[in-house]
């Protein structure tokens, strides 16, 4: 099993240096992790600072990859946590970094962060949804250099009601600008850590995916601590199955590779 997306000390809300998440993976038997820390810049709460210090990222990668080889594949990315107005900044920061891989999350919506619930206020959660998903549409559209999108129905996590709208007329749009691309989506296991009871995206995105021809997709736990290294990736794959894709893929200097499910 493969876990492509976890945190290190590197991030801002993770406090696990990387020789610990690593080693966790060794404990489970995992082949392969990919680190994948956050930048967010322009985060609307200022008192966390979503950056990395680059150069120190790529040495302790070094490090612990070296320390690991014999047990352990492990390779460096980055999450970047999109608003429309950093486009150009994130543009110039992933061409003068080297990454293998790299994720696209919203975190932050309207300039409100989504964990707040800020996004929610003043708004049917209709309306919320709709700024959601149109804002990371018209990022989509305009930032191509990155290799999947992240829990691309985050959104849910921190408000959820049965009966609201899906979107995915605007889903669909946003697949059928990143596929003809080469660029996937993530199956991220994070959503049981919040009492969902499900992964991130819900099945109907998955089968959407799948159905508009989407073949690269990543599993990861979105571990911020050690114990949640690998968390329910076997679970993530049985249900990859369930639906009908064949492989599940890693990224080895920004290059997808497929590994047969």
């Amino acid at each position: 099993m493969r876990d492509f997306h976890m945190h290190s000390t590197f991030s801002a809300d993770c406090e696990a240096p990387m020789e610990k998440m690593a080693e966790s993976a060794v404990n489970k038997g995992l082949q392969s992790i990919c680190f994948t820390d956050h930048i967010d810049y322009d985060y609307p709460d200022t008192s966390i600072v979503f950056d990395v210090d680059l150069d120190q990222y790529e040495k302790s990668y070094q490090k612990v990859k070296k320390q690991f080889a014999s047990k352990l594949d492990i390779y460096k990315g980055i999450e970047l946590g999109i608003q429309p107005h950093l486009v150009n900044q994130y543009l110039d920061l992933t061409k003068a970094n080297r990454f293998d891989f790299i994720i696209l999350s919203m975190h932050t919506t309207d300039c409100k962060d989504l964990h707040s619930g800020n996004l929610f206020e003043g708004c049917t959660l209709h309306e919320a949804y709709d700024k959601y998903y149109s804002e990371l549409l018209d990022c989509v559209k305009r930032y191509d250099a990155f290799s999947i999108l992240g829990h691309i129905d985050l959104v849910t996590r921190y408000k959820y009601e049965d009966g609201v709208h899906h979107f995915h007329e605007v889903i669909e749009e946003i697949f059928k600008t990143i596929i003809p691309r080469g660029q996937g989506i993530e199956i991220n296991t994070s959503g049981y850590k919040y009492n969902m009871n499900r992964l991130l995206p819900s099945r109907d995105i998955l089968e959407l995916y799948h159905q508009l021809g989407g073949e690269i997709i990543t599993v990861g736990s979105d571990a911020h601590r050690p114990e949640r290294v690998g968390d329910r990736v076997d679970e993530a794959y049985e249900l990859l199955r369930d639906i009908g894709f064949k492989y599940v893929s890693t990224f080895n200097n920004r290059e997808p590779v497929f590994h047969k499910l």
